[in-house]
């Protein structure tokens, strides 16, 4: 059954997630000009985007550029917001759906969009729609894979794709004797081993960023069979997600391959330590890197691997093991349900969709366009290539109105074991008490979207 509105708010929301029932600034009619262009003069449209703690300068100039190109196009002026965490986005839905008021157009990890769906607080797109848009055939067909739970039922329109990879230092991958990268991930703590010497380590691992960790237990979990959720039962507390929990902390605390900072470090930190040479491996990154790395000391000495497709402790996948090379990530633009500015939400989302906003998207922030003409121009490149395979082999979490919530509930699992990272190590008990919290908590949110 659909999540109501209603139940949704009494269910205390869904996890991280920028969606809100959105009415916003601006008049409540619109209009077209003589040329078939939007008229939104003396018209706001209000937009919220996530912060790129990486590039807070570059994404700076990005909006006010953009919000100048959509002022000649339409008249109307952009109004930007912004979220920096999975629990602001939280804030941000439970304020706006009990307000009933927000963002015109949201900019949403493709992971809730489930999520947003259940709500029923965002467009679903027709035929109407993807014209006024340029066509559903203008975006790559595979970033469609999460915009609704069918073809008939899209509210999610692709912006950027984001597959995730690993960097690697083919400098210090030839000093360990290492010849080509890890494709097990205990192949990846033998190579994080071998090249972990004085103050350069095997890894640079981000634990305590928002978005990272729980997607390398995800990925090790599926690989190994479990798909965390089983029709209408939660799987966290799960041998196979202890198991990816205890690889992913045993870094640290038993193989001693990561620096003992990153216990503090987010995205942008441990990007910084193999941008300075300092790691051998740069794990559950994109081409977003690209411009970092490319204005550092390894330009020239980095490639990207796929992310080991092996669970822990096992030399092949097993049978029921998924081959999931990355989720199937990047962020979906969604359109609020009773916004009175539809039209320029819609001229908005085109604008930036078209191929030269994607292929400069790309050029700046490092992003995998989503538009297909600035996707092809990128495949004689052989430094993306692993991240179009990866895209290729990506696996979309599951589309329940629910997974905010687990989503939330496994990160929590990472934020709760900060202090025993800190202290040099995770106790089996402490992790098996974490795990059976954040299932009660995973079961609940997948009984209220029942």
């Amino acid at each position: 059954m659909e999540i109501t509105r209603k139940n949704f708010l009494i269910g205390g929301g869904m996890g991280a997630l920028a969606l809100a029932l959105a009415a916003c600034s601006g008049n409540s009619t619109e209009g077209s000009g003589t040329n078939g262009a939007v008229d939104g003069a003396g018209k706001t449209l209000t937009v919220l985007f996530s912060t790129k703690p990486q590039y807070p300068d570059e994404q700076k100039a990005w909006f006010a550029k953009t919000a100048e190109d959509f002022k000649t196009l339409t008249g109307a002026t952009v109004q930007w917001e912004t979220f920096p965490t999975a629990n602001d986005e939280m804030t941000r839905i439970q304020t706006s759906v009990v307000s009933g008021t927000g963002p015109d157009v949201y900019g949403l990890g493709t992971t809730f969009t489930p999520t947003a769906y259940s709500t029923g607080a965002f467009v679903k797109l027709g035929d109407d729609e993807w014209k006024k848009i340029g066509g559903k055939d203008k975006f790559v067909p595979a970033t469609l894979g999460i915009s609704g739970p069918d073809k008939d039922n899209l509210i999610g329109i692709p912006f950027v794709s984001r597959p995730f990879v690993m960097a690697y230092n083919t400098e210090l991958l030839a000093k360990a004797g290492i010849e080509k990268p890890a494709t097990t991930w205990d192949e990846f703590a033998e190579h994080g081993k071998k090249m972990t010497e004085g103050d350069v380590y095997g890894l640079a691992i981000a634990y305590k960023d928002n978005f990272d960790p729980w997607k390398f237990i995800w990925g090790m979990s599926v690989q190994n069979g479990n798909p965390i959720i089983d029709g209408k039962t939660a799987r966290v507390d799960d041998p196979t997600v202890a198991n990816a929990y205890d690889a992913y902390f045993g870094w640290m605390t038993n193989d001693k391959i990561v620096d003992p900072a990153a216990v503090g470090w987010g995205n942008a930190q441990a990007v910084a330590a193999f941008a300075a040479g300092k790691a051998g491996y740069l794990p559950m990154t994109s081409p977003l890197s690209i411009p970092t790395l490319d204005k550092s000391d390894v330009k020239g000495k980095y490639q990207y691997a796929l992310l080991p497709m092996v669970p822990p402790g096992e030399t092949a996948r097993p049978s029921d093991g998924v081959e999931a090379a990355s989720i199937l990530s990047g962020d979906n633009l969604v359109v609020a349900d009773y916004s009175p500015n539809k039209d320029l939400a819609f001229a908005f989302i085109k604008m930036i969709t078209d191929k030269d906003a994607q292929s400069e998207y790309y050029k700046i922030f490092g992003e995998m366009p989503t538009n297909v003409e600035a996707a092809e121009a990128l495949q004689s490149d052989p430094l993306v290539a692993p991240a179009l395979e990866a895209a290729a082999k990506s696996v979309a979490t599951p589309f329940s109105g629910a997974w905010g919530d687990v989503q939330l509930a496994l990160t929590n699992v990472a934020v709760q074991s900060i202090p025993d990272l800190s202290a040099g190590s995770v106790s089996a008990a402490d992790l098996s008490a974490r795990l059976k919290d954040a299932q009660s908590k995973s079961q609940a949110a997948l009984d209220r979207a029942k």
